[in-house]
């Protein structure tokens, strides 16, 4: 049966290093290895060219190598005759090479010195199976109807107005629809520099306000780069720390440092990070990952990058169409209790509520403003509209993605279980739910 490039996805995954070997001019041969071989088309490959000087010197003298390449699946080597073509300094297939190799060096401290310098282009020849004198076990993947339920998750994405609810569509969508047990969603923080989470799904603790700083780790990589990002296999590759903690954080810690953890995967094997893209800006990132290697193929990757694209074009369109609604819905926001403290640090404005930290940030300033109207005015219900607008607020004049900012403290305070709760009643439009008599104080530190 004739082995095709498209057969051999699996081998260019970057699992098991591939081997190269070619002659210089006197017939002298030379193998190395190479990090990264990446399928282009039927018909060729391209090979990263970092520091094998040797290996250069011998295609410029003589065009024809070898090239073995294995599925880490199984074990099962192929060997490809190649004739060099040319070499590639820029364009879309290097990007795509480089963010890769970035992502890989990143998790090794190794993010500048493992830098691409170019890509070599080879046509492939002939391509024959090498023989092994143990039968290899064969990998089979459980059958998965992936564009039907793409189809579902978009379908499911494009029926919801309001940003926490496409963020849970899409979100209940991977879970349920294609197994991904472990994800998360951020959005982009106004201020361009970092991503806030905003909505996960399969982990011990949600994560709910944690950040990541672009560039940092294989999710803020994607966020700079805006490309997916895909790894197969982890044990090749040491976890970037700060990116995602692996041990529980507990809230003392948060009280502490006034920062809340990432969640994650202490035995993850294999993760996607996929950017939320729309009108060519970066809306946030989709994440996913699992204990299996192997976990997300090529057709995972592209499956959910439609289901993210989707998901950012309907957050900006919820956006756009955050108008005040006709009328207030009839529901009790307000209940009698013991009171309980809410603190107010004016210099980072983090809040905490009987002692636990909540937020800081906007986030934290919003929710002042909101409780002094409250203790001031006995008013329950708020427009983003007139929050948009209030000067004590310093929101920024240009964009400043209210709606993210105010899903982002109605999550934390639902994550807290706090006695002050965000109710979303329609569209540009909240309530404040307070259940007790709160006592709000500044102070210095």
């Amino acid at each position: 049966m004739t082995i095709r490039l498209r057969d051999l996805a699996a081998c260019f995954d970057g699992v098991i290093p591939s081997i190269i070997a070619t002659a210089a001019h006197d017939g002298t041969p030379n193998i190395s290895y190479l990090s990264h071989v990446q399928l282009v088309d039927d018909e060729h490959v391209a090979l990263s060219n970092q520091f094998f000087s040797k290996t250069a010197a011998n295609v410029q003298a003589n065009p024809a190598a070898a090239l073995l390449v294995v599925d880490a699946r199984n074990g099962e080597q192929y060997r490809l005759d190649v004739r060099f073509e040319r070499s590639v300094e820029s364009g879309e297939l290097f990007e795509e090479m480089a963010v890769q190799l970035r992502a890989a060096s990143a998790q090794i401290g190794m993010a500048d010195i493992m830098r691409l310098r170019g890509i070599d282009i080879y046509r492939v020849g002939a391509i024959r199976h090498v023989p092994s004198p143990k039968e290899a076990v064969d990998f089979l993947p459980a059958e998965n109807p992936l564009l039907s339920a793409t189809a579902e998750i978009v379908r499911r994405i494009s029926q919801e107005t309001e940003i926490g609810a496409i963020i849970d569509a899409a979100l209940d969508g991977l879970r349920d629809e294609l197994c991904h047990a472990y994800s998360m969603a951020l959005l982009m923080d106004p201020a361009g520099e970092r991503l806030v989470t905003i909505g996960s799904r399969g982990y011990d603790r949600t994560g709910i306000g944690s950040e990541v700083a672009i560039g940092d780790g294989l999710i803020g990589l994607a966020a700079a780069e805006r490309r997916p990002i895909r790894v197969s296999d982890m044990s090749r590759v040491r976890r970037f720390g700060s990116a995602i903690r692996i041990s529980a954080v507990e809230a003392a810690e948060e009280n502490r440092t006034r920062t809340i953890q990432l969640p994650g995967l202490p035995e993850a094997m294999s993760q996607m990070a996929l950017p939320m893209v729309a009108h060519g800006l970066l809306r946030g990132i989709l994440f996913v990952e699992s204990p299996k290697r192997f976990a997300f193929t090529r057709e995972d990757q592209a499956a959910l990058a439609i289901i993210a694209a989707q998901a950012a074009g309907a957050i900006v369109l919820a956006e756009s169409e955050a108008v005040e609604a006709a009328a207030a819905m009839a529901i009790p926001l307000t209940s009698p209790g013991r009171q309980f403290q809410v603190i107010h640090h004016p210099y980072d404005d983090s809040v905490f509520i009987e002692n636990e930290y909540i937020i800081k940030g906007v986030a934290g300033r919003l929710l002042v403003h909101l409780l002094r109207l409250y203790l001031r005015e006995g008013r329950t219900e708020f427009t983003n509209r007139e929050i948009r607008f209030a000067p004590e607020l310093r929101l920024p004049d240009y964009k400043d993605n209210l709606e993210t900012r105010l899903l982002l403290l109605r999550r934390r305070l639902e994550d807290k279980a706090t006695p002050i709760q965000l109710i979303h009643v329609g569209r540009g439009r909240i309530s404040l739910a307070v259940a007790g008599a709160p006592v709000l104080n500044n102070e210095s530190g």
